[in-house]
């Protein structure tokens, strides 16, 4: 009898997973509120353009944890995973070190500021390694915890000191720390059995996580730069409203997520990996059209919640929203491309960078000119690249 494409563990799972994400996004958005209050306009642009590059260093504990989840499928130890973890965290803390001084030049802030930025990345390097053992191994409940954990451990010390009266250095110095401790302590929670395939089979590299690394830099670049350019192109008061529109970007694109996490096996099953990509883009896009058409009536509260500092963006929120609902959707067919180690795939979604950067360094230039771009490249790429998906799906 054929399997269905979400069956009730598959439902226990995005629920648990759901509750966990929900949990740690909640956490991280509610720093939002506390940042943009006791920061400033000014303060809150620079905050949250840290924050995207963060991200964009950080690319590589996205990969880590599809490559790692990918492999247990298929049936790797678990010794060798984490000490493919571990060489990727050596490569990214060198690369932190390389670019704070880059990064904060370009961004206009100082080098401690950036610094405590990215020295995060190594750390959610390691944390994603042992997220990727659980969610390979199926165990949604244990990476639930997980999740919930690494959002709490990274909102609470900033939040702390940001009521102290610290500055974006210090908080995102102070969330580092959080982050830091969480993932020394996410190993002790992974009950998987272990594995002796990898007697017979060829060592992993950290290029293996490179070409995945390359798939989710491109989606995070989609999802980040245009934040980034804001600070650049827009002014200080223009590039704080953007960021805070940004957010309803990253909650449309990041609540989806459970789907992707606990199909992703099953992706990685060539038996199965058709019919978890058609679930998933199904699950996904009805989620999307829901957050879209809720982020119309949440704008009302933003001058209620945040302050009449940014009325100026509430009437554009739900274009912030489409923008992140279609990242996700095309986040589930990426997913799918690393899953089958179909990377190639990702060629696409590189040309949809290239257009909005030139359209967002040479053509737009306000903020409604700014968001308008951006959402109509994540629409247009995700469209060009899940056709693609769908045609080599046999």
């Amino acid at each position: 009898m054929p399997t269905r494409p979400v069956t009730t563990s598959a439902v226990a799972g995005m629920t648990m997973v759901t509750i966990g994400s929900m949990t740690a996004n909640a956490a991280s958005y509610l720093l939002q509120v506390p940042a943009s209050r006791l920061l400033g306009v000014e303060g809150y642009g620079e905050f949250a353009s840290l924050l995207a590059a963060q991200l964009v260093l950080a690319v590589s504990a996205l990969a880590l944890q599809s490559v790692v989840a990918r492999e247990v499928v298929h049936g790797r130890s678990r010794e060798s995973l984490r000490a493919l973890g571990y060489r990727c965290a050596a490569v990214v803390s060198v690369l932190a070190i390389v670019l704070a001084p880059i990064v904060a030049f370009a961004l206009d802030t100082s080098v401690l500021a950036a610094g405590s930025a990215l020295v995060v990345a190594p750390l959610l390097v390691v944390l994603a390694g042992e997220q990727g053992l659980l969610q390979g191994s199926g165990q949604f409940g244990r990476l639930s915890i997980v999740l919930a954990s690494a959002g709490f451990g990274k909102v609470i010390p900033a939040v702390i000191a940001l009521a102290l009266g610290a500055g974006p250095g210090v908080t995102l110095a102070a969330s580092a720390v959080g982050t830091g401790v969480v993932a020394l302590g996410a190993r002790l929670i992974d009950r998987g059995g272990a594995s002796v395939l990898d007697s017979g089979a060829a060592r992993l590299g950290v290029g293996t996580v490179l070409r995945a690394s390359q798939v989710q830099l491109a989606l995070i670049a989609l999802s980040s730069l245009d934040l980034v350019l804001a600070r650049v192109q827009l002014s200080s008061g223009d590039s704080g409203l953007y960021a805070l529109g940004a957010v309803a970007t990253k909650a449309a694109f990041w609540l989806p997520q459970a789907v992707g996490v606990v199909l992703y096996p099953r992706m990685a099953n060539p038996v199965h990996s058709a019919r978890a990509l058609r679930s998933a883009m199904a699950v996904v896009g009805g989620i999307g059209v829901v957050l879209v058409v809720g982020s119309v009536v949440a704008a009302g509260l933003i001058p209620v919640v945040i302050g009449d500092d940014y009325r100026g963006v509430q009437s554009y929120i739900w274009i912030f929203a489409l923008q992140g609902a279609c990242l996700a959707l095309l986040q589930s067919v990426l997913l799918w491309a690393i899953a089958g180690e179909r990377t190639p795939l990702a060629l696409l979604a590189w040309f949809g960078v290239a257009v909005e950067v030139v359209l967002l360094v040479f053509v737009a230039s306000t903020l409604v000119q700014f968001v308008v771009v951006a959402a109509s490249v994540a629409a247009v790429t995700t469209a060009v690249v899940s056709a693609a998906a769908l045609s080599r799906r046999s």
